[in-house]
C-alpha cells in the first residue's frame, strides 16, 4: 500500500459495531465486564480506547512501524522516551532543538541524574566522540527547529547500532509524507501530532512509532503508568487529519518553495534557511533522505536588527503571530522570544537563533497572498 493510501486506509478497519467508515468516539473512561477481568479488550480508556487505538495504529502505518503510541502532548511523548533512562545514563541530542525539548531535559531529567551532550550534528562522525559507556540514546531532530540543519539519518543510525545506543528522531518537521526515519535505521519515531498530522491546530498532541515489540512494551507500560494519553476527541481529529496529510503537504512544499525563494532575492534579506537550497548545509543529504524540503523557513534581515524582525512579524496579516505550526494557515514567529526562550541567549546563538530570526510555517493558501503578505511586512 502507497503513502497516499496509507494514509486515509492503513491500519484501519470498519467499525465492528455498525460498520462506520471513520471510527466512533468512544467518549467513555470504562468499559463493562461480564466478571472480573471478562471485557472485549478495552477496561479503563488510561490503557485502551478504541479511537485512541485505532489512531495508534494509524500512527505506525504512515511511518512504517508496527507500533504507535498516542500522548497528550509532544512532549509528553518524549517524557516517556526519557523514562527508558536511568540515573547516570546519557544522551547525545542535536545542539539546535526544540526549545521546549530542551527545556525538559536541562530542567527536568538532568535533576534526576541524566547526562545530555548538545552537539552540531550536521557531520554524523562528530557524534561518535560523545559516546561512552553510559550513552543509551541519540536524540535527533531534522530538519531542525528553527534552524533547519539536516541530519544525516543513515549515517547516525550505523552509529548508534554499532554502539548499541538507540536513535530517536523528532520527525516533527519533515511529517511522514516527506521521511520515514524508521526506514533509514532509527528505532523510534517521534511526532508533535499537534502540528502538521493534525493539520489544523485544534489539538494537541504526541505520538512515538516503532518497529521492535520489546521497545513497544516498556512504551505501552509507561504510556499507561504514567498516564499522559490524550483523549477519544482529539484522537478523532487527528484521525481526520491523517487522511488529508499528503494533500496538504503537496500545498505546503510548493508554498514554501515560492516563499523561500521570493525572500531569497529580496534585497533586505540576509539570510534564507531552507533546505532546498542547493547551497543550504547537508542539501544533499535533504534530497536523499526526504521526498522534498517542506514549509519550514527561517530567515534574518540584513542588519540582524531586533527592532527590524519585530515590527515585520507585528505587521504580517495573512501570516498569523502565533506559537506552533504545520496548520492549513500560515504563521509566523519570532524563535529568541517565543518558540526558543528557554534556551540561553548565548546558547541558542551559538546555534544561529539570533535575536533577529523569524520563523515561518508556510500554510496553504494561495502562494501569491503570501508573497503579497510579505512584501508589504519587510517592504
Amino acid at each position: 500500500m502507497k503513502f497516499n493510501t496509507k494514509t486515509i486506509h492503513g491500519g484501519q478497519k470498519h467499525d465492528p459495531a455498525y460498520g462506520a467508515v471513520m471510527p466512533p468516539i468512544y467518549q467513555t473512561s470504562t468499559y463493562a465486564q461480564t466478571t472480573p477481568g471478562g471485557h472485549k479488550g478495552f477496561e479503563y480508556s488510561r490503557t485502551h480506547n478504541p479511537t485512541r487505538q485505532a489512531l495508534e495504529h494509524a500512527f505506525a502505518s504512515i511511518e512504517n512501524g508496527n507500533y504507535g503510541l498516542a500522548f497528550g502532548s509532544g512532549l509528553a511523548a518524549i517524557d516517556a522516551v526519557m523514562k527508558l533512562l536511568q540515573p547516570g545514563d546519557e544522551v547525545i541530542s542535536t545542539n539546535d532543538l526544540y526549545g521546549g525539548s530542551y527545556r525538559l531535559f536541562t530542567k527536568i531529567f538532568e535533576g534526576f541524574g541524566i547526562k545530555f551532550h548538545f552537539v552540531g550534528m550536521e557531520n554524523a562522525a562528530n557524534i561518535e566522540q560523545y559516546i561512552t559507556k553510559n550513552t543509551k540514546l541519540i536524540w535527533v531532530e531534522t530538519p531542525t527547529n528553527p534552524m533547519m540543519n539536516i541530519i544525516d539519518i543513515k549515517a547516525t543510525a550505523a552509529i548508534a547500532k554499532k554502539h548499541r545506543v538507540l536513535l530517536a528522531v523528532d520527525n516533527t518537521f519533515a511529517t511522514p509524507y516527506l521521511q520515514q526515519p524508521l526506514n533509514l535505521g532509527a528505532d523510534l519515531v517521534m511526532h508533535s501530532a499537534t502540528k502538521y498530522i493534525g493539520g489544523h491546530s485544534d489539538l494537541v498532541m504526541g505520538a512515538l512509532i516503532v518497529k521492535d515489540k520489546a521497545l513497544a512494551d516498556r512504551l505501552y507500560f509507561i504510556q499507561n503508568a504514567s498516564g499522559a494519553v490524550c483523549g477519544p476527541q482529539d484522537s478523532f481529529l487527528a484521525l481526520r487529519g491523517i487522511k488529508t496529510l499528503h494533500v496538504r503537504m503537496q500545498r505546503h512544499c510548493e508554498n514554501g518553495k515560492a516563499v523561500a525563494e521570493y525572500l531569497a532575492d529580496h534585497p533586505k534579506i540576509e539570510k534564507v534557511y531552507w533546505p532546498g537550497f542547493e547551497d543550504h548545509p547537508n542539501h544533499d543529504i535533504a534530497k536523499a533522505q526526504m521526498s522534498y524540503f517542506g514549509g519550514m523557513i527561517s530567515f534574518v534581515t540584513k542588519g540582524n536588527d531586533y527592532d527590524e524582525a519585530i515590527r515585520i512579524v507585528e505587521k504580517l496579516k495573512i501570516f498569523t503571530l502565533a506559537e506552533s505550526l504545520g496548520g492549513v494557515e500560515s504563521l509566523s514567529g519570532h524563535p529568541a522570544s517565543m518558540t526558543h526562550a528557554s534556551i540561553p541567549k548565548e546558547e541558542r546563538e551559538k546555534t544561529g537563533v539570533v535575536d533577529a530570526l523569524i520563523r515561518l510555517s508556510v500554510g496553504i493558501e494561495d502562494e501569491e497572498d503570501l508573497i503579497n503578505d510579505l512584501e508589504q511586512a519587510i517592504g
